[in-house]
């Protein structure tokens, strides 16, 4: 079938805006925590590759999770071969900050990444104009493009990873609330890939699907289908029952199938180069799904994705995981499978691996703060029933009227309807001009989340258990939502400039055998080594211990704290 393209200059910016915007296992490793029918019995010795493929903007509208309407031959397949994870949720309805914590297994609250967006650009593109200017329509007047800065310790997940000899890809979406180091990825960009890899290394590479984004839908309006035209298609009880909303709805059933012929390539890759049962391969969405009163909530909605892993050998096939687990999990769970334990600071849990948690997570937490030029305040605790929200703002209603959102035609559909007073009382649940304090919501018998139980009786004890852990957590966490976002910023860039990493330095342990220092806490080193008259590469091999020369060789060295500007390229002389 012969696609046809509609490509405009804001496609171009978005993709801009994210064009830079887990592990291993250890020899005979048993995978742990998907029950007994997902645990293999002969991995090959050695560490296992590890692809994750994330899609973007999608709830569980999959076959493999019940909902047929697009055909996805390949996710099939994993879900066939694989493990089918039902309990997987986000830690925020959008993408910076669940990107975050998939990066550093850290609750964005927790290091003040909560907000989106906060300007994740690559610095190459800072001084351009036209860039600077699409950026800033989307953040609130006078508040410039920056970064969070993460506490010392904190390591990005790919960064363990490379300690560990992995060849590490990222194509290209990064988003992280924070740029990464120019030595956290073997290479981050739209070529990346595994196959540059030294021949028998290890990797972990990740690849991200911007078809399924929110923006595609209105961006690829006017592009061909990769469903029927007449597709019928299922229309959640929030929305209108309306030709442009079924129009826009059948638009986020072709970008699935679309993701999913992707999916599909790179599986043959695999399989061409050999790989494909020496590999673990997660699918997953990096939250819920782009239509409205999804994306950006905490209800499930904007938080439950589906999950896939398959296993070499095809372990578990068929099966399914429905243990809750949230995106702070992820990073425990991938230095559980390469064997590393993790380090006490991380939020989450493993669910897998020599690591495994021996207790079950009981609840997930979710934070929704300012998108883009506006702002609300709202955390979610969710057992595997009942949900719980709190809202900081009662006075404000839920609807934000982002303009990044109201270019798709069902939004601005929705209203118009909403002046003209003919959404029904379902569909109008969301332009309240105020919400409850709090709300509670069966999500087994009212997974729209539509009936509030908070005032009812019935449920006071339950109520009460969820509003209690909400309290804990947020306290475990030291919020920062409470933090204005100017202050913030502040703390981060004081002054509003951002800190520049010092230099590192250098010490001869030996003859020909240096070591690389920095007296700046947080600040990851890494090194190039070339022969005496070559240029340096673009790529930085992660320091980890003293570096062996010889004759006519030179070491340069490069230091960066999160957050902060990277240092000079230092030489030893």
């Amino acid at each position: 079938m012969i696609q046809k393209t509609h490509f405009t200059p804001l496609d171009m910016a978005y993709s801009i805006r994210y064009l830079r915007g887990f592990l291993f296992l250890l020899s005979l490793l048993i995978l742990s925590g998907c029950g007994p029918a997902a645990e293999p019995e002969d991995i090959r010795e050695g560490l296992p590759n590890i692809l994750w493929l994330v899609a973007e903007d999608l709830s569980p509208v999959l076959a493999p999770f019940g909902d047929s309407t697009a055909m996805t031959p390949n996710l099939n397949r994993l879900a066939d071969e694989g493990v089918r994870y039902t309990n997987v949720y986000s830690v925020c309805g959008v993408c910076s900050p669940s990107r975050s914590a998939l990066a550093t297994g850290l609750y964005p609250t927790r290091i003040g990444a909560h907000q989106m967006q906060i300007g994740n650009i690559p610095r190459e593109m800072m001084g351009n104009p036209a860039i600077m200017q699409f950026i800033r329509q989307y953040m609130p007047v006078g508040l410039e493009p920056y970064e969070v800065v993460p506490p010392p310790e904190v390591k990005m997940h790919s960064e363990y990873l490379r300690e560990k000899g992995y060849y590490c890809t990222n194509n290209a979406k990064e988003d992280y609330q924070f740029k990464p180091s120019p030595f956290s990825w073997d290479e981050s960009s739209t070529s990346a890939h595994w196959r540059k890899r030294k021949e028998g290394q290890p990797f972990f590479a990740v690849f991200n699907f911007m078809v399924t984004h929110e923006s595609r839908i209105w961006m690829k309006a006017e592009d061909s289908l990769w469903v029927d035209a007449n597709l019928e298609v299922p229309i959640p009880s929030y929305l209108p029952e309306t030709d442009i909303s079924r129009k826009d709805i059948r638009r986020m059933y072709s970008n699935v199938a679309e993701m999913d012929q992707r999916v599909g390539e790179l599986l043959q890759e695999l399989e061409e180069d050999g790989e494909l049962e020496n590999t673990i391969i997660f699918w997953y969405s990096d939250h819920g799904g782009p239509l409205p009163r999804q994306k950006r909530l905490l209800y499930d909605s904007g938080l439950k994705v589906p999950m896939l892993i398959r296993f070499p050998g095809s372990k578990g096939a068929g099966s399914t995981e429905d243990q809750l687990i949230s995106f702070v999990d992820f990073l425990p769970t991938l230095l559980s499978l390469a064997g590393i334990e993790a380090p006490e600071y991380l939020d989450g849990h493993a669910f897998l691996g020599e690591y495994v948690s021996k207790d079950s997570r009981r609840y997930i937490h979710a934070a929704a703060d300012r998108f883009d030029e506006h702002a609300d305040m709202i955390r979610a605790v969710r057992n595997e029933r009942f949900k719980y929200l709190r809202n900081f703002k009662p006075e404000q209603g839920y609807y934000l009227p982002l303009s990044f959102r109201e270019q798709m035609a069902l939004m601005q559909e929705m209203l118009v309807m909403r002046d003209a007073g003919t959404l029904d009382e379902t569909e109008a649940l969301w332009f309240r001009t105020a919400k409850p304090a709090e709300e509670l919501f069966d999500c087994e018998n009212d997974p729209e989340e539509l009936y509030n139980l908070a005032g009812d009786p019935k449920y006071a004890d339950i109520l009460a258990e969820l509003r209690s852990e909400c309290d804990r957590w947020m306290k475990e966490v030291d919020d920062k939502g409470f933090i204005e976002e100017y202050e913030m910023l502040e703390q981060f860039w004081p002054g509003g400039k951002q800190p520049l990493t010092i230099d590192p330095s250098f010490q001869t342990e030996e003859k020909n055998i240096i070591s690389i220092l920095t007296d700046e806490p947080g600040s990851y080193l890494g090194y190039q080594v070339v022969e005496e008259g070559d240029t340096l590469s673009g790529s930085w091999e992660i320091y980890t211990g003293p570096v062996k020369l010889e004759d006519q060789q030179q070491l340069y060295t490069i230091a960066h704290r999160k957050g902060y500007l990277p240092s000079k390229i230092v030489k030893r002389d």
